[in-house]
Formats: structure tokens, sequence, C-alpha cells
């Protein structure tokens, strides 16, 4: 016997709102239910299991344990530049010089993020995992 990942779950303070994020961030939809004010949502991944959102009354104090490694489809440096500008905060930089390496982000709530380097950036690189 196996078991099967359904969902990656997040806990924060604002269920609707981040899902709302991380949907801008990955280019898939919320659930069609998804209203302000809910305590629990998703983010429907086209492949992959759900991102499940789910309201807690306390507030992240420390470094996630699991986190989301992002590996998009233009360059590391042009998404980073996205995702900054979707309302994530860049929480340590690991881009070296020649190009390889990768940036730890956070969400809105501060929830920890790794953006990898994309294809064209492996490709113009010497052949790595990030």
């Amino acid at each position: 016997m196996v078991s099967v990942l359904q969902n990656v779950a997040i806990d924060c303070a604002d269920a609707y709102r981040l899902a709302l994020f991380w949907s801008e961030v990955t280019g898939c939809p919320p659930a069609p239910d998804a209203r302000p004010g809910d305590r629990e949502t998703q983010v429907l991944l086209a492949e992959g299991p759900v991102l499940y959102f789910n309201q807690v009354p306390e507030p992240k104090t420390v470094k996630n344990r699991v986190h989301l490694c992002l590996r998009p489809d233009t360059s590391r440096d042009q998404e980073v530049e996205r995702l900054l500008g979707l309302g994530a905060t860049l929480v340590a930089d690991h881009r070296e010089p020649d190009g390889t390496g990768w940036a730890v982000l956070a969400d809105p709530e501060g929830n920890e993020l790794c953006v990898l380097r994309g294809d064209s950036d492996r490709a113009a690189t010497h052949p790595g995992p990030s």
C-alpha cells in the first residue's frame, strides 16, 4: 500500500487573500467557491496536489520546515521580480555570479518559498538542480 499526496496545507491568517496571491504565482485558479472571509480555501494546480489554505489563530513565528520550490517558465531573476511585485519579500539571496543558485522569498504571510533557475538559466550555466 502507498499514500497519495492530496494537498499541501499552508496555515495562514487570511485563507482567501493568501490563496489569491498563490493563484497569481501559479497561474492556477482558486477553488470556484472561494470567497473573502473563508477560513479554508484551495488553489487548484494543473498538475500535482492542491494548495490548501487553512486559517489559524496564531501567527507564523519561525522558519518553515517544509516550503515550496518554484521553477519558473521564465528566468529566475524575472520571476523573483514578478513575485516581489505581487507582494512577496526577499528573505535570502543565494544567487551566484555564475548564474547558479536560488532566491528565498516569503509570501505575504511570511511563508518561505524558493525560486529556482528556469530552463533558460540552466541552459546558460552548467547543469545542476537549482
